[in-house]
């Protein structure tokens, strides 16, 4: 396979995953699926726009076909503002009256077959225009960024920054080679590609979206720090995670706290839902016990039950995941 066969194939798998994480998010149910959708229209409008380059390098395409490709940056920045604007719950700002930010967009789609684009100075001039355009809506992206960073979720501050980012890269790309900076065209697929694996593995990762699903929530960060800290208290000195039936909504009753208020504690501060949280003390009393004198003789089963656990399968498994080693070699190690 040739360098050029190659590239293309690198290009073409981005363009195919980008399409995929757009169309999961314009679908996606849980969340904010508001900005799920602003995120999905982004990921599309850069998707678009990279699409026309992987075409224009390897097929002689039309002047209409490539100004749907450059329409694609018009929808970007838009997007890229709405969505910051969801996720830190600007409401009371965003109307429908923001949606005519989307007139550009429309205007150079539907008047693409009459718009020039033969490489002429008016050509030129309108290709400036439309990056002039993400340009504006970056510097709108990012102040909305600094107005809310000191009073957000940190994690979700930076996941919008990462977006800034990305799409400020792509941005300095296209201008690097618009100026003869750059020369190598197609790079800027092959980039993009890169970025939407990274951006794909960043919002898919179940993390992601539990904190995405605490948006609207008013827990601040010195609550949360002070739940994690009583949670803990609780389990140190009731050790109530030794029985197995225990579930979040009884924690939370006995902290007189709501449920949701604990799990966004645990998500956010943790890491971890509550299910993980409870276990990691089950394991850290099983260590204990597998290594004890009293426990010496005793089976694995007995040592799963008395930790907590419902049964042997899930002790073994979460205690392989936790250690990377069996219950029974852990013994044999450590005793």
């Amino acid at each position: 396979m040739d360098k050029d066969s190659i590239i293309l194939v690198l290009s073409c798998l981005g363009l195919v995953q980008a399409l995929f994480l757009s169309i999961y998010l314009f679908t996606l149910k849980k969340g904010n699926k508001k900005g799920n959708v602003f995120l999905s229209l982004l990921i599309l409008g850069l998707t678009i726009r990279i699409g026309k380059s992987v075409l224009n390098v390897y097929l002689d395409i039309s002047p209409w076909m490539r100004n749907i490709g450059i329409s694609g940056i018009l929808l970007v920045g838009p997007m890229l503002w709405f969505y910051g604007k969801s996720l830190f719950q600007e409401k009371s700002s965003f109307s429908r009256i923001n949606y005519y930010h989307l007139g550009p967009f429309f205007v150079f789609f539907c008047a693409s077959p009459f718009i020039p684009n033969t490489a002429d100075f008016i050509s030129y001039v309108i290709y400036i225009s439309v990056f002039i355009h993400l340009a504006y809506y970056l510097v709108l992206s990012f102040k909305l960024l600094m107005r809310f960073s000191s009073s957000s979720n940190s994690k979700l501050v930076g996941w919008y920054r990462n977006l800034i980012v990305g799409t400020s890269l792509i941005w300095s790309f296209y201008i690097g080679h618009l100026a003869g900076i750059i020369p190598f065209y197609i790079g800027g697929a092959i980039f993009f590609s890169l970025l939407v694996y990274v951006f794909s593995f960043l919002l898919l990762r179940k993390h992601t979206f539990s904190l995405l699903k605490y948006q609207d929530s008013q827990l601040d960060v010195a609550t949360a720090s002070s739940l994690i800290r009583s949670i803990k208290k609780l389990f140190k000195d009731e050790e109530l995670f030794l029985e197995s039936s225990l579930t979040l909504d009884k924690v939370a009753e006995k902290l007189k706290v709501s449920p949701r208020n604990l799990s966004q504690a645990l998500n956010e501060n943790e890491g971890k839902n509550f299910s993980e949280f409870v276990n990691s003390f089950r394991i850290e009393k099983a260590k204990k016990l597998l290594v004890s004198q009293p426990y010496s003789k005793e089976k694995i089963a007995t040592v799963a039950y008395d930790c907590g656990f419902g049964n042997v399968t899930s002790f073994n498994i979460t205690f392989k995941s936790a250690t990377k080693q069996t219950p029974s070699s852990y013994r044999k190690a450590f005793s």
